[in-house]
């Protein structure tokens, strides 16, 4: 299976676990969304921020959030600034941000424009924040939602963070372990390590 499926992201956003206490208050934009030093500001052209992320090496990932989002809050003042998870996405990603309800035009990898929030709706983004992962070449005529490798709606403790940016790293849609799969196996390793520890 190629994508982190909805219903199994629904599942996991209906339990999402206590996080822990909030590492860094991440700075707000005038549109009232978090700005972390890693976000791009682009002219939302996903065709040329694609080419400008393969240019650097990186994965291409756009982010739909909306102001007031109690669980964008929690992932950039809890998850997002936990060590593993920023150094994870500043050495290996390209990250923009959509704004839910926002005016900018953006173009998708079909050629269509269309205001953040149309786009958004196009998409089906029904959750935020939301975070589409982009192959490294989006085939002629898909639209960023159906070209995504990998679709994270809601928020994730570190952990599951971890596992999925180093999941799409490694292009592990390519292969026979889905991210659920590879995400058991992550949880068990890391139990028997701190059960060897201790």
């Amino acid at each position: 299976m190629r994508r982190l499926i909805a219903s199994a992201a629904t599942a996991l956003l209906l339990a999402v676990p206590s996080f822990g206490p909030a590492m860094a208050e991440a700075p707000l934009g005038d549109d009232g969304l978090h700005k972390p030093e890693w976000l791009r500001t682009t002219f939302l052209d996903l065709r040329e921020d694609l080419e400008e992320a393969r240019a650097e090496g990186k994965r291409y990932i756009v982010m739909v959030e909306q102001r007031g989002c109690i669980y964008c809050i929690k992932m950039h003042n809890e998850v997002f600034p936990d060590p593993e998870v920023e150094a994870l996405i500043e050495e290996n990603f390209f990250v923009v941000q959509i704004n839910l309800y926002g005016s900018i035009d953006v173009t998708d990898f079909d050629g269509t424009t269309l205001p953040e929030s149309e786009m958004a709706q196009h998409w089906g983004t029904m959750f935020t924040p939301t975070m589409f992962f982009l192959p490294e070449e989006v085939p002629e005529g898909m639209t960023a939602a159906q070209a995504s490798v990998a679709t994270m709606p809601g928020a994730f403790e570190q952990d599951t963070m971890v596992d999925l940016l180093t999941w799409v790293r490694d292009k592990g849609y390519e292969g026979e372990e889905s991210f659920q799969r590879y995400h058991g196996r992550m949880v068990g390793e890391r139990e028997e390590a701190a059960e060897s520890e201790g």
